[in-house]
């Protein structure tokens, strides 16, 4: 969701040298923008954990000897390393009391805070005085990753010309963004029987229980990859599917930046400010009187996700997969 604020920053200083801080899980989706000249990565844990850590980062940045630090992250900890870097330029939101901290803070008013994230990070840019380049910036894997889907798909039994969907069932903030897993393996079975597609379950080795849970609750095979690939792999392997179906997650927001058709499932969330922002993507989610509670648990009935049915997410699925014209509907 960051992206298109870095296509502002390089369309406003097309000869600076544009360096991302970024941890290693992440790295992968950076240093795939044409954007970005370098990414610099803060391994904590690792290296830079603790506060120790952090002093040291501070003296790295600081040898590298930066004209500016733009700082997409809220909280005052990347205020504190950017000023004992000595990054004579800070900016960002004014957010956690960092103010003092930055040399160019911009205001965060209530009505930002209500936006989309991809826009938040957009408006901070351009107060900063940076021409927005625009909102499509797709991930594109490359000749290389590309092969390197082939050969995994290759290894898994996988038919080159072969129709592939991808889910996600995980999610890391918690059950309360979870769609029930059965529900997921009854969509995917639904779809491999109408349509003849090979199901792949997405997601890190922390999703592992989730994805488990999907393909016993399968009456075929899915191929079940969590916590197998990398993200580069990961990555190249999605952008070979027909249609992503996701809970509210990391993964969800690569394929709508892959351009995919993304179904995604929304509960305790807000699609408002964190929807993909693919051109083909489209948000099921109830709009009840407790959504979105942000938590990572329901306390009560767990109404929002219970209200998604098995029928309403297979026809919006159908409907990519038989390739019926017109744009995807959003379900309400």
């Amino acid at each position: 969701m960051t992206l298109p604020a870095l296509a502002a920053v390089r369309n406003t200083f097309p000869q600076a040298r544009l360096a991302v801080l970024a941890k290693p899980w992440v790295a992968e989706i950076y240093r795939m923008g044409p954007a970005i000249d370098e990414v610099v990565l803060f391994q904590s844990p690792g290296r830079h954990a603790g506060i120790s850590g952090k002093f040291k980062l501070a003296s790295e940045l600081r040898e590298r000897g930066f004209d500016a630090a733009i700082l997409l992250q809220n909280a005052v900890e990347a205020a504190v390393i950017a000023t004992l870097a000595g990054i004579p330029i800070r900016a960002g939101y004014d957010s956690d009391a960092r103010g003092m901290l930055l040399t160019h803070a911009v205001r965060r008013t209530p009505a930002i805070r209500r936006i989309h994230q991809t826009e938040y990070y957009l408006e901070m840019v351009k107060a900063l005085g940076c021409r927005s380049g625009g909102w499509n910036f797709p991930l594109h894997p490359d000749d290389t990753q590309a092969e390197r889907a082939d050969i995994l798909l290759s290894g898994l039994g996988v038919d080159r010309d072969e129709r592939l969907i991808g889910l996600a069932p995980g999610a890391t903030y918690g059950p309360a963004k979870k769609w029930f897993p059965e529900r997921f393996a009854a969509v995917a079975d639904r779809l491999e029987g109408k349509f003849g597609v090979k199901t792949i379950l997405f997601g890190s080795g922390g999703d592992r229980d989730s994805t488990a849970l999907v393909a016993g609750a399968s009456h075929r095979s899915p191929l079940d990859l969590a916590g197998k690939t990398s993200l580069n792999e990961a990555i190249a392997l999605m952008a070979r599917c027909s249609l992503f179906i996701s809970n509210d997650s990391g993964l969800m927001h690569v394929a709508g930046a892959l351009g995919i058709p993304t179904l995604a499932i929304f509960g305790s969330t807000n699609p408002v400010t964190t929807s993909p922002v693919g051109v083909r993507s489209v948000v099921i989610h109830k709009d009840v009187d407790c959504s979105p509670c942000l938590k990572k648990e329901c306390p009560t009935d767990f109404r929002c996700m219970d209200l998604i049915r098995i029928e309403e997410v297979y026809e919006v699925a159908a409907s990519v997969l038989s390739g019926k014209g017109g744009p995807i509907e959003a379900m309400p």
